[in-house]
């Protein structure tokens, strides 16, 4: 990252810390919006869990949003959604037939109804496009994380920054974390040199394991992967990018930096097993040990298999004591006087990160989440290049020289980019044979 870039990224992160501790509801009934409306109109993009999730917590957060469309690949969840919207919402929600989209292009036609805003939590390797489009067209965002699942995405992530910062525009990321009172005091006194210089991390997403969609009769190969779309590395990143990238980011947080280098190991010895044989292509165990400029080494583990030692959360040491994050300064002596615990306005910090974007939005503050969005996402990306080669993996390299993971061609009736092998299987990464770039 340039140095003009890594200076945007801390003047905002110190900006949302701001954000998180000053506001009060008062303050926003009394701005306007930018546009000169005290209504915000908001499209969801991705109709899934995880955006019905979204889509109700910015709902939750300012009584200005009003959603007036939504667009998936498919025609169920975004029927469904308008409809559930609708039936708990109807004060607030204004989704006429006509702006219910469907299809591999359902986004750019969202973008383009007459909206302010867009609520994106699609599959992750659609983002870096979904949020390029929607800051050309000059619309605000929220996406959920990760915000991509390789380096060309990365590398239109950090574009389209700066063209969110160009035109003004308000840029909220789903690292929630970073909007939780706890997770920003603890983090502060890190910065505030509690721990001395930083030497060690360690970050955990170790659990049971997640979903697996079956074939329907009649989809295409590549409506399939779509569908069971966090088995495939082309549109989730593993599940190293997936979740895991919650405590990776709070690591970055940490040191205020990212990785320059990972070397790790993994591979997926249970997930594709029995009824699960030849449905996906992902790892269910990585480790990784990510080494920053200053020569603080982050090690991070993270597994899905169910009936092993579990862990979520992240461990930070210095040279004068160490923290969870967050939790309690663990140090020799006297340490500064603790503050008062902040709170937010919402007892949901998922909630509160819609929220303080909303704010950035009406007061017309300076505020583009994406920054660490697309570092953290390639921190990700990273780690799961150096456990799917087997080989160190350099960041700079990586970034210049790290292939596509998306098709070439975006149809239901296009080849799909992962093909199954002779005995019905979906190719897995072989460490030692698999090359990072």
């Amino acid at each position: 990252m340039s140095d003009t870039k890594h200076a945007s990224r801390r003047t905002f992160l110190k900006g949302t810390t701001a954000v998180a501790a000053g506001l009060t509801l008062s303050s926003f009934a009394r701005s306007a919006h930018a546009a000169g409306s005290d209504k915000i109109k908001v499209a969801l993009i991705g109709c899934g869990g995880r955006g019905n999730g979204a889509i109700d917590n910015c709902l939750d957060a300012d009584p200005a949003i009003h959603v007036v469309a939504v667009a998936d690949a498919f025609e169920a969840p975004a029927t469904n959604a308008a409809k559930n919207l609708k039936r708990h919402r109807p004060d607030r929600v204004d989704i006429s037939a006509d702006r219910i989209f469907i299809g591999l292009d359902a986004y750019q036609k969202a973008i383009d109804c007459g909206i302010d805003m867009v609520v994106t939590a699609t599959p992750p390797g659609f983002r870096p496009f979904i949020y390029n489009a929607a800051i050309k067209a000059g619309k605000h965002v929220f996406m959920e994380k990760p915000c991509c699942v390789d380096a060309p995405g990365f590398n239109l992530l950090m574009e389209t920054n700066k063209l969110a910062e160009e035109k003004g525009l308000k840029v909220g990321v789903g690292f929630q974390r970073r909007h939780t009172p706890q997770f920003i005091e603890t983090i502060e006194k890190i910065h505030d040199g509690a721990l001395g210089k930083l030497i060690l991390l360690q970050a955990y997403w170790n659990g049971d394991g997640i979903w697996n969609r079956p074939r329907r009769e009649g989809m295409t190969e590549l409506q399939y992967q779509v569908n069971n779309w966090y088995h495939f590395c082309w549109l989730c990143g593993d599940n190293i990018c997936e979740q895991h990238i919650h405590n990776l980011d709070v690591c970055n947080w940490a040191m205020d930096d990212h990785p320059v280098e990972a070397n790790g190991m993994g591979g997926c010895s249970r997930r594709y097993n029995g009824d699960k044989k030849g449905t996906g292509q992902i790892f269910d165990h990585h480790f990784i040990e990510f080494t920053y400029k200053s020569g603080a080494k982050l090690y991070s583990q993270c597994r899905h298999i169910p009936n092993t030692w579990g862990r979520e959360g992240q461990q930070v040491f210095g040279t004068e004591g160490n923290s969870s994050v967050p939790g309690g300064i663990n140090k020799a002596g006297k340490s500064k006087e603790n503050r008062k615990a902040r709170k937010s306005l919402f007892g949901d910090s998922m909630v509160q990160e819609h929220h303080d974007l909303i704010s950035a939005i009406k007061n017309n503050e300076k505020y583009v989440e994406g920054w660490h969005g697309a570092t953290s996402s390639m921190t990700a990306v990273l780690g799961r290049m150096a456990t799917y080669s087997g080989q160190v993996v350099r960041w700079d390299d990586a970034v210049a020289k790290g292939t596509s993971e998306f098709p070439k061609q975006l149809a239901w009736d296009a080849p799909a980019p992962v093909k199954k092998d002779a005995d019905g299987n979906y190719p897995i990464p072989m460490p030692g044979i698999y090359r990072a770039y």
